[in-house]
């Protein structure tokens, strides 16, 4: 347990919190991380490949409940540790990669919200990765005997080759002529724009004289602008994570879920042929969502083409390398070791405070395979929360035997939160469905 023992109490009740209630910590990660070895090693290449100026794109498969989520903020948490920027979103009904109804400004503003670094792992960074920005100019400026203004001028000069580059380089202007003179409001109105809160030309130009603001239409475009800005910047490039993808193959209209389905490939060629710098994508969807062939991915066959699997991969033989990674279930060796971290982080890493013998974990996986089979290792959310909830009874009621509980532990199927979804964006008829 040597890489548990570092344990704060901030992170141990962010874990069991967040686990107990079906989703994901947002630190601590590292303290319940089992398995998947390969998964982990083919995506920091990933990473370091982004660092060096490369790009990736990736797509997490599996099934609900099998840990998408928890790997993808893991590979977060390591991206950060590499001095990469992150912004991360969940694709919801209201946020898409194309609209032109304001889904996909909508997902760039909770990208953009999202924004994190090592030094706000939280969110929230977009105004100190641009105050960094300034202070690298300004020390540069002071080191090469010229003005400020005409370091950030010429470092931005490369950013207005690219499309919507050139508003966006009088932006970060704007915000350093407000950061040189004390106006605050200057400096709101830029940061305002970088993330996408302006809705129309008119305002845009009143506030910072520019005739663009970042659309349905440039959301794209501008990803591909942040991800040049963070390298000026001093970071290591930008990791887009967006789980959730599944969304998508729940638009009913078929021309809207084409429209997203042709984004989407565009995203995978710019970074397959390396034409985005310092940008890497990873997102998460579930196996129907790649490999239905009537509205999954696959139904469109440049995509499905681009994202076949390797068919030599197959029995003991594994790809990490292509474009989509199939998350291998969790193995019952796996689930015991992921018990014991969590009996660990319980117990705020103290194994005097263990509220239950090491038997007691064989006993709980094989109750637990008794009520669901092997689901209890494959989607293993379930068990996860049944186990935490265990432990706090034990932990609020000393005198309770767990002999005793362990009968009364109730373990349901994931069913991924299955609920009906309603497309009312587009032309089609309208349906809804079950998922």
């Amino acid at each position: 347990m040597s890489d548990t023992k570092k344990l704060r109490p901030k992170e141990r009740d962010a874990i069991i919190k967040s686990l107990r209630s079906g989703v994901v910590p947002r630190i601590g990660l590292q303290h319940v991380q089992v398995g998947r070895a390969l998964e982990v090693k083919s995506l920091l290449q990933d990473i370091d490949t982004v660092a060096d100026g490369g790009s990736s794109f990736r797509m997490v498969i599996g099934e609900y409940g099998s840990g998408k989520t928890f790997f993808m903020n893991l590979v977060r948490t390591v991206a950060l540790e590499k001095k990469l920027v992150t912004v991360h979103a969940d694709m919801t009904p209201e946020r898409r990669l194309y609209s032109s109804t304001g889904q996909t400004q909508s997902l760039y503003r909770e990208l953009v919200r999202n924004l994190a670094t090592r030094a706000k792992a939280e969110g929230g960074a977009l105004p100190s990765v641009v105050e960094k920005f300034i202070s690298t100019a300004i020390q540069e400026s002071k080191t090469n005997g010229l003005q400020p203004s005409e370091v950030i001028h010429s470092r931005l000069q490369s950013l207005t080759e690219l499309v919507g580059g050139y508003d966006f380089a009088d932006v970060i202007n704007a915000y350093w002529e407000g950061h040189d003179s004390g106006d605050e409001a200057a400096k709101g109105n830029a940061i305002r724009w970088l993330r996408g809160e302006f809705t129309t030309k008119t305002d845009a130009r009143a506030a910072l004289g520019v005739r663009t603001f970042v659309d349905d239409a440039s959301m794209y475009d501008h990803l591909k602008i942040l991800s040049q800005f963070v390298r000026l910047a001093g970071y290591g490039g930008l990791l887009v994570c967006i789980d959730e993808m599944v969304n998508l193959y729940k638009i009913s209209n078929s021309v809207s879920r084409k429209n997203n389905y042709e984004q989407l490939l565009r995203i995978l060629n710019d970074c397959l042929q390396a034409n985005c710098e310092g940008l890497a994508f990873l997102m998460g969807g579930t196996p129907d969502f790649l490999l239905d062939t009537r509205r999954g991915l696959f139904s469109y066959e440049a995509l499905q083409s681009r994202l076949a699997l390797n068919t030599f991969a197959s029995g003991h033989y594994v790809d990490m390398s292509g474009p989509v990674i199939n998350l291998a279930n969790l193995t019952p060796e796996d689930m015991y070791v992921l018990l014991e971290r969590l009996r660990h982080v319980f117990a705020s890493g103290s194994e005097e405070a263990y509220a239950l013998p090491d038997d007691a974990l064989t006993k709980f996986l094989e109750h637990c395979n008794n009520t669901i089979g092997q689901d209890y290792f494959r989607t293993p959310r379930n068990t996860i929360k049944a186990f935490l909830d265990l432990l706090a009874i034990l932990e609020q009621n000393p005198g309770a035997s767990w002999q005793e509980l362990l009968h009364t532990v109730c373990i349901a199927k994931d069913n991924g939160g299955a609920e009906s979804i309603e497309d009312t964006s587009g032309d089609d008829e309208l349906t809804t469905f079950r998922i």
